[in-house]
């Protein structure tokens, strides 16, 4: 008889429950959270770089079509409207620190004054719609449309009033000039670090009777000067590239509102400035205290002008050497702007061919 085969079955293998993914820990969140608003935050400041271009483009366009007129005070106004109404088109919550006055003397673009949107992040602005009101009256070199911008607390926040400056461009060493030496001492030492004789330095100057001693020390140490009649911002900017522009060294006396820019692009090309306000009144020192500087004599350098990571607009009114003006043809406007950035050390020129011409009405 045959014996029966017992066949064992085997049940089905239950399938391989799937691994748990594992959790990311709350720092690796934390991390990746940050990641994502770093990114936002870049491509905010990317966008802010090129915005900030169309704010002076338009307030530069504005003051071009009064150029020659005769009128600073209309060209002025023209480039305070245009300025802040793109300004107020921007992703910002913006307060000018540096503006056309103070509040009670100035009806826009006052110190204090908030501008953009209020939606997004907080800066500081400091900003001077025509640099050279009397040159854009005259359709003379060198007028600007200019704005620096910068995060909250990094521009200094000074009153309307005249600051005493110095600045030279980059490549010398920290400290190679100051504000407290004789100009006879900075000019020796500039010369010096830059290897030629005395009488190839030369100075940028405002041409104003405060500073005729100024300009007879310069001219008893055998230094050159450039008298510029307005416009000491691009003066201090054009210290930056001396084998373009001649200009070695900017001295004297100007608006304390065109030092904060003009450190703030320094901040970006290179250089070195300091500044001192001219606080030489009661009524001075008392507004100054009212905007935290308690310190009357306080020598500030280029840093403590213009901190953080600075963005810095300049487009031309007026031809110069520095930018040419807006140019305005029968379908097309033209513009030349420098824009830069501190924390990149990027310096673009961007010239804008502009066919839209309603947009600048």
């Amino acid at each position: 008889m045959a014996k029966k085969t017992t066949i064992k079955k085997t049940p089905p293998k239950k399938p391989a429950a799937k691994k748990a993914e594992p959790k990311k820990s709350a720092p690796k969140k934390a991390a990746a959270k940050a990641g994502r608003k770093v990114a936002v935050e870049d491509l905010l400041d990317r966008i802010l770089t090129l915005e900030i271009v169309r704010v002076t483009e338009r307030a530069a366009v504005a003051a071009a079509r009064l150029r020659g007129r005769g009128n600073e005070k209309d060209a002025d106004q023209a480039a305070v409207d245009a300025m802040r109404r793109e300004l107020n088109r921007l992703p910002i919550a913006g307060t000018v620190v540096i503006g056309e006055g103070e509040r009670d003397e100035a009806p826009m673009l006052y110190i204090g004054e908030k501008v953009g949107t209020g939606e997004g992040p907080r800066v500081d602005i400091a900003l001077d719609p025509l640099e050279g009101t009397t040159i854009c009256a005259k359709d003379l070199p060198n007028s600007l449309a200019v704005i620096a911008m910068a995060e909250s607390g990094s521009l200094l926040n000074a009153p309307d009033v005249y600051m005493d400056k110095i600045a030279i461009g980059p490549g010398y060493p920290r400290g190679i000039v100051k504000l407290d030496a004789s100009p006879a001492e900075n000019i020796r030492a500039l010369a010096k670090a830059k290897g030629v004789p005395v009488n190839e330095i030369t100075a940028c100057v405002l041409d104003r009777p405060r500073h005729s001693s100024l300009i007879e020390e310069l001219r008893d140490v055998g230094a050159g000067i450039r008298l510029i009649g307005d416009g000491d911002i691009a003066g201090v900017i054009h210290t930056t590239d001396s084998r373009a522009t001649g200009i070695d060294i900017y001295l004297g006396i100007g608006g304390a509102p065109e030092g904060v820019l003009a450190a703030a692009a320094l901040r970006c090309i290179g250089g070195q400035m300091q500044g001192r306000l001219v606080l030489d009144t009661e009524e001075k020192r008392t507004r100054a205290k009212k905007m935290g500087i308690d310190d009357a004599d306080r020598v500030y350098n280029m840093e403590e002008l213009a901190s953080g990571d600075v963005f810095f607009s300049a487009t031309g009114v007026t031809d110069g050497n520095l930018l040419s003006g807006v140019h305005f043809g029968r379908d097309l406007i033209t513009t030349e702007t420098i824009v830069m950035r501190s924390s990149t050390g990027t310096v673009r020129r961007i010239r804008g061919e502009h066919k839209n011409i309603a947009k600048f009405a």
